[in-house]
């Protein structure tokens, strides 16, 4: 895989460890756009939380900041960077695949 799109899954990574991010991402996939506001109506977080979060979000590519109605500004999810995250790990496995059903095959003949 490119190192820049090595780079862009080490970022999704990085971004998903957090349980609250992973919350965030979960509630924009249901909601749609939303607000830091309307977020932190939904889910057990402060707004300045989301807020911190969101930034992190943004820089790993998964959500975009688009200027809503009243200069209110809404999340909007972005799928590009996951689906490199999803080909980084999908490579990853079929390096694996092999090794291992070779190792079974080897492990049930002894």
């Amino acid at each position: 895989m490119p190192a820049d799109q090595e780079r862009v899954a080490e970022q999704v990574f990085v971004a998903l460890a957090d349980p609250t991010r992973r919350a965030l991402l979960a509630d924009l996939a249901t909601h749609g756009p939303s607000t830091a506001t309307d977020l932190a109506a939904r889910l057990p977080i402060t707004r300045q939380a989301i807020t911190k979060h969101l930034d992190r979000l943004a820089d790993a590519g998964l959500v975009t900041a688009e200027p809503g109605e009243r200069r209110r500004i809404r999340h909007r999810l972005r799928s590009a960077p996951m689906r490199v995250a999803q080909r980084y790990l999908a490579a990853l496995a079929r390096d694996w695949d092999g090794p291992l059903a070779a190792l079974a095959d080897h492990l049930e003949e002894t």
